[in-house]
């Protein structure tokens, strides 16, 4: 149940109005704050194994996918599994195009969090990619959405 504060400064069991105040009154964090700013990309013409063995060397799920330096999609490390099942598909021959997500979520880096991981959230998004005057500055994954979940929990709420 919430709790108000009448012009007396206590209602509800809460001693400090200001206290309460400052923390109903904090902005929502921009996405840059929390992105991953070394972001990998790959070109659409490499092979699949190429995307493979970066995606382990750096520990990552996801890769932005260009075409002569502009976004033309993303690759995932599931997506890759998905078309090396199939019959007669040499990774080593087949390019990142063939196994990329054309329609990619891109965000600026000045949208807010909580407005991209509701979208993530609701459209089942694994990644966002952060875009800035065309270039990618950033990728924004579900692990970077528990990391600032967790530091928003350790800042934001008391006990």
């Amino acid at each position: 149940m919430p709790e108000f504060f009448e012009e007396d400064g206590w209602h509800g069991g809460c001693k400090s109005p200001s206290k309460a105040a400052k923390t109903m009154t904090k902005s929502i964090p921009q996405i840059k704050k929390y992105m991953t700013t070394d972001v990998q990309t790959i070109g659409d013409e490499q092979p699949m194994t190429v995307a493979h063995r970066l995606m382990r060397e750096k520990h990552i799920r996801h890769l932005p996918v260009l075409h002569q330096g502009k976004l033309v999609g993303v690759v995932t490390d599931r997506d890759l599994r998905l078309i090396e099942t199939l019959r007669d598909v040499d990774p080593a021959k087949v390019a990142v195009s063939e196994a990329m997500t054309s329609d990619v979520y891109t965000v600026s880096p000045d949208a807010a969090l909580n407005e991209v991981v509701g979208s993530m959230a609701s459209s089942k998004y694994g990644s966002a990619v952060v875009v800035d005057h065309g270039h990618v500055v950033g990728i924004f994954t579900t692990v970077d959405a528990c990391s600032a979940f967790a530091d928003l929990l350790g800042t934001r709420l008391t006990h």
